[in-house]
C-alpha cells in the first residue's frame, strides 16, 4: 500500500499569478480544467498569503521555511546565501531525488546595477578595512552566485549549474520571463530552431492590434515556448525515474516563468480570451480618494512621468489596457494548465500517480487593474499578496475540500517535511498544514505577516522602502517605515480595499489592537537560533 512508501512530491509553482485567476478560485472566464481537477481531489486554501510580494524573497522563504528578515533576501537583487539550509537539501540528503525544472530565481538573473549601497564614508574618519565592511559578512561577490546570470548562458556556452543547487541534484534552468527566457531553455530552443533569437522580443513580434505596455505577439511557436520546455523536460525526468525502477522517491519542482509580464502567450493562447470578456475590479472605478502611495502612481500617469517598461508597478492608461493585460494573462495561465495536464497524465501512465502528492501555488500575484494599477510593487492589495495553494494528497489520504485557515508560503516547507515524516532543521518557521489538509477546521494562528523592502524609489520615498503588513480574517493593516500614514481595511465589509480606515477615529482602537498583533507576530517570527551552548 502507498502509505508504507515515502511519497513522491510534485510542486508546481507559477510566477506572478493571483489566486482569483484560476477556475476553481472563481474566475468567471478562465479555463483551467487540470488545476481544477487537482483541486477537486485535494484541499484548496482560500486565505493563503505570501511572505513577501516579490519573487526572490518569497521563493527564498519557500525554500528555507523562514521569513525574509531571517534568510536575508529582503528584496530582489539579493541572492540566497548558500550557507542557509533548504528543505529540498534536507530531503536530498535523506534519500529523495530532487529536481528543478524551470525558474529558480534564488540568484540574480540580470546585470542591472543595484539602486542603493552603503552610505558614503566620512572623509575625516579612517576607512574601515575590507573584511569589516559589513556587520554580517557575506560572500555574494563570489562567482558561485552568478549561476543564473545571463553572462553564463551566451551563445555556444557550455556552462552547467553547480549541483546540488540549493538541494536540487537535477536542474533544467530557466531565467527571465515571457518569450525572453534564457538558461538551459536557450540551448534547447536553439537546437530546435537555429538562430532562435530571431523569434524573441517585441522587435520580432507578429502582427497584432494590442496597445498595452509590455504586450507583444511572440513569434515563438507554442511547441517551443518556455512553458512547453517545462512540459518536455518534466516528462523526460519522470521517464528516467520510472526506468530506474523502484528506489528513491522524488521531489520535483515545476516552476513556470509565466504568467509574469511581459504578456506574450504564443499561438492560439494569444487570442484565446477577448479583452471585452474581462471584468474590471470595483476599485478601478471608485471615486474614493486613494492612499498616498496609489495617488502618487496616478499622478505620475497624469504627468506623463511613469515608467511602463520595467518590473515596477504603474497606473494603467485606460480600461482597455487592463482588459488586454487580463486577457493575455488568462491565455498564459491556460497554456500552463494544459502543460500541467500533460504531466499529470504521464504520472498516471507511468503508474506513479497513486504515490505522488501534487501541490500548486505561485510566488506572488499581480495588481491587474486593482485601483488602476498593473504589475507589482510595495502596495499590498489582496490581488498581490494572496495566491492559490492546492494540496492534492495521495488517494489513500486525500480529504477533498477547502480551508479558510490563514496560512502562507512560509508553511510550505514544514508541511512537505511533515508529510515525508522528516524532522525539520532547527530554526525553520511556519507550521505544518497537514491538520487542515486532513480536514481540520482549525483557523491557524489567526494572522499572517508579510515583509517587504524595495530597491526602487516609490511614493517619493528613498530606497530601501520598507513595509510590513498584517492580514487577519477581517482586516489588512500596512505600515511604512519612516511614515506616519498607513493602510487599514475591513476585508469583510470592503473586500475591494477601497475605504482606508487608518485615520478614521472609529477604528482607532482596532488599529492599536492590530499594531499590537503585528508586533507580537514579529516577535514570534524572530530567529530562535543560534542555540545556547551553556547557561551563561
Amino acid at each position: 500500500m502507498t502509505q508504507n512508501k515515502k511519497p513522491n512530491f510534485l510542486l508546481i509553482i507559477t510566477d506572478q499569478h493571483r489566486a482569483d485567476h484560476v477556475g476553481c478560485y472563481g474566475h468567471p472566464v478562465i479555463k483551467t480544467p487540470h488545476i481544477d481537477t487537482i483541486a477537486a481531489r485535494g484541499r484548496m486554501f482560500e486565505k493563503f498569503y505570501v511572505a513577501c510580494a516579490i519573487c526572490q524573497p518569497n521563493r527564498s522563504t519557500l525554500m528555507t521555511g523562514r521569513m525574509p528578515s531571517l534568510h536575508g533576501v529582503k528584496h530582489n537583487g539579493v541572492p540566497l546565501d548558500r550557507r542557509f539550509n533548504t528543505f529540498v537539501d534536507l530531503m536530498r540528503v535523506q534519500g529523495y531525488k530532487t529536481a528543478l525544472i524551470g525558474k529558480s530565481h534564488l540568484m540574480n538573473m540580470t546585470s542591472n546595477q543595484a539602486r542603493y549601497g552603503k552610505p558614503e564614508p566620512e572623509n575625516t574618519k579612517k576607512p574601515v578595512p575590507s573584511n569589516f565592511q559589513l556587520a554580517v559578512p557575506v560572500d555574494h561577490e563570489n562567482s558561485y552566485y552568478d549561476q543564473e546570470h545571463p553572462k553564463n548562458w551566451g551563445e555556444k556556452s557550455n556552462f552547467e549549474v553547480e549541483l546540488p543547487f540549493y538541494g536540487f541534484n537535477h536542474v533544467d534552468l530557466q531565467t527571465g520571463h515571457a518569450d525572453g527566457v534564457g538558461g538551459d531553455y536557450n540551448r534547447w530552443l536553439e537546437t530546435k530552431y537555429p538562430n532562435s533569437q530571431s523569434l524573441k522580443g517585441p522587435e520580432n513580434t507578429l502582427t497584432h492590434d494590442y496597445t498595452a505596455a509590455q504586450a507583444w505577439r511572440t513569434a515563438i511557436p507554442e511547441e517551443l515556448y518556455p512553458t512547453s520546455y517545462i512540459t518536455e523536460k518534466s516528462i523526460e525526468y519522470l521517464e528516467g525515474h520510472v526506468k530506474e525502477g523502484e528506489g528513491k522517491p522524488f521531489f520535483m519542482m515545476m516552476s513556470y516563468p509565466d504568467p509574469h509580464h511581459p504578456f506574450t502567450p504564443p499561438g492560439k493562447y494569444w487570442n484565446m480570451y477577448k479583452p471585452e470578456e474581462m471584468s474590471l475590479p470595483d476599485s478601478f472605478f471608485t471615486n474614493t480618494a486613494p492612499p498616498l502611495n496609489v495617488a502618487w502612481a496616478h499622478q505620475r500617469r497624469e504627468d506623463g512621468n511613469q515608467i511602463t517598461n520595467s518590473q515596477g508597478l504603474f497606473a494603467a492608461a485606460d480600461e482597455q489596457e487592463v482588459r488586454e493585460v487580463m486577457a493575455l494573462t488568462c491565455g498564459m495561465i491556460t497554456m500552463i494548465d494544459d502543460s500541467i495536464g500533460k504531466v499529470v497524465k504521464k504520472l498516471e501512465e507511468f503508474g506513479i500517480s497513486e504515490n505522488t502528492v501534487i501541490i500548486f501555488t505561485s510566488d506572488h500575484g499581480d495588481l491587474l487593474g486593482d485601483h488602476q494599477l498593473i504589475l507589482k510593487g510595495p502596495i499590498h492589495y489582496n490581488g498581490l499578496i494572496r495566491v492559490p495553494f492546492i494540496w492534492a494528497d495521495t488517494p489513500d489520504r486525500a480529504e477533498p475540500g477547502t480551508s479558510d485557515a490563514l496560512s502562507g508560503t512560509i508553511d510550505i516547507a514544514q508541511t512537505i517535511l511533515d508529510r515525508a515524516n522528516f524532522e525539520p532543521y532547527y530554526g525553520i518557521q511556519g507550521r505544518s498544514l497537514l491538520p487542515e489538509i486532513n480536514g481540520s477546521e482549525d483557523q491557524g494562528p489567526g494572522s499572517v505577516l508579510i515583509e517587504q523592502e524595495d530597491q526602487r524609489e516609490y511614493f517619493g520615498l528613498k530606497a530601501p522602502i520598507r513595509l510590513r503588513t498584517l492580514v487577519t480574517n477581517r482586516y489588512r493593516l500596512t505600515i511604512y517605515h519612516g511614515n506616519d500614514w498607513g493602510e487599514l481595511y475591513d476585508l469583510q465589509s470592503d473586500p475591494s480595499e477601497i475605504n482606508n480606515l487608518w485615520d478614521d477615529p472609529q477604528y482607532t482602537l482596532t488599529k492599536l489592537e492590530l499594531l499590537e498583533t503585528l508586533s507580537r507576530q514579529q516577535m514570534a517570527l524572530t530567529d530562535f537560533g543560534p542555540l545556547p551552548t551553556k547557561l551563561a
